[in-house]
């Protein structure tokens, strides 16, 4: 035995001696192995959490890495961006390396301005003589839904001079619809070959490359095919109609004559209208176009893109997968953010539309001016 224990015993019995009770201390027990079950049991637990929310976090992710280009600005402001040729802006400023421009949106738009500036201006009285000579007739289209693509580029000066109501519109209305229509077909067979394309197991390079210049022209970035699938559509043919009429006055106004706007997109820079009645300080225009079918595909391209209209696209998407048709006086709701007013704005156009019969127009196509165009639509 060890001194040190031997001096223990004699101190034990020193005690023992002067009446001192000795016992064991039960808080000296030795606490390590507790120590070590304690952290094993909440590293598991942990562990197990980890594992538990896993699934949400990854689903998280996914959601914000495919999350669809959107680009905030005031609605019917975003072609000031396009006439000076800017980067878009971006609500996640860590998007992919290929960020879209405003030009990859309108690039088509673009192609108008090659038109001549000598373009024929038809007057009222020969526009009526070409449809007439054309069998182009409002009531046969209601009843047969066959549009011949008779394609007027500039609005006659005329029309405002027309007393008679119902004829101005009537004008108006032919002047418009087959140009809202060659739009939409022009929607109709991209989808479909959108279609095509993603129902093949390989495709082609040139499949390819016209699939990445679709997601540019749709402002669609991380290559989000369901973002693509839905702005890829039509505009009611009664709903274009109604703002146009809205917009323009059924045509009378200055901006439509002068500037071939038919939907009063604005614009901050370049080249536009100043409205005659703006206030001081007001440095908004009103975008000019060459011809009246830049203007329609520019609109179409806005309600397509543009991150006010985002509701309206995602009914319009319900209303393909559960009719195959849409409907216009429903989508109109959506269209509150078009105007300054509105839901005051919606009703008016609910009305337009109504009163004038226009979905009588949504059913209608349009001609097709080639054999090959009559194979694919």
């Amino acid at each position: 035995m060890k001194p040190k224990n031997l001096n223990l015993l004699k101190i034990k019995k020193i005690l023992l001696k002067k009446g001192y009770i000795i016992k064991k201390n039960s808080s000296l027990i030795d606490l390590k192995p507790f120590k070590s079950f304690n952290y094993t049991i909440l590293a598991s637990v942990i562990l197990i959490f980890s594992f538990g929310i896993m699934p949400s976090v990854i689903k998280l992710s996914s959601k914000l890495l495919s999350s669809p280009l959107t680009v905030e600005n005031n609605s019917k402001l975003n072609f000031e961006r396009v006439l000076d040729g800017k980067n878009l802006e971006l609500n996640n400023k860590k998007e992919e390396s290929d960020k879209l421009k405003v030009t990859d949106l309108f690039l088509d738009i673009f192609e108008f301005e090659g038109v001549p500036d000598n373009t024929v201006r038809f007057s009222a009285s020969t526009l009526e003589e070409i449809y007439k000579d054309n069998g182009f007739n409002l009531n046969e289209i209601r009843n047969k839904k066959i549009v011949k693509p008779v394609k007027i580029d500039l609005l006659p000066k005329e029309i405002k001079q027309i007393e008679n109501t119902k004829k101005r519109k009537n004008l108006f209305i032919q002047i418009v619809l087959p140009l809202i229509l060659e739009e939409n077909t022009r929607i109709k067979v991209e989808r479909k070959k959108l279609f095509a394309v993603l129902n093949k197991n390989n495709n082609s390079d040139s499949e390819i490359k016209w699939l990445k210049s679709k997601f540019k022209q749709y402002g669609v970035v991380n290559r989000d095919l369901t973002t693509l699938k839905i702005r890829m559509d039509e505009i009611p043919v009664s709903l274009a109609i109604a703002q146009a009429a809205k917009e323009t006055g059924w045509g009378t106004s200055r901006f439509a004559l002068e500037g071939n706007a038919l939907f009063g997109q604005w614009t901050f820079s370049g080249e536009g209208i100043k409205p005659k009645g703006a206030d001081i300080g007001d440095t908004h225009k009103v975008m000019k176009f060459k011809v009246l079918q830049a203007s329609v595909r520019a609109y179409q391209r806005n309600l397509n893109t543009h991150s006010s209209y985002r509701e309206f696209r995602k009914m319009r998407a319900i209303q393909r997968d559960n009719q195959g048709k849409l409907n216009s006086l429903e989508l109109v709701n959506y269209l509150d953010k078009y105007a300054e007013t509105g839901l005051e704005y919606t009703k008016i156009l609910k009305k337009i539309i109504e009163q004038n019969n226009l979905t009588d127009f949504d059913d209608a196509e349009l001609l097709p001016s080639s054999k090959k165009m009559k194979k694919i639509i």
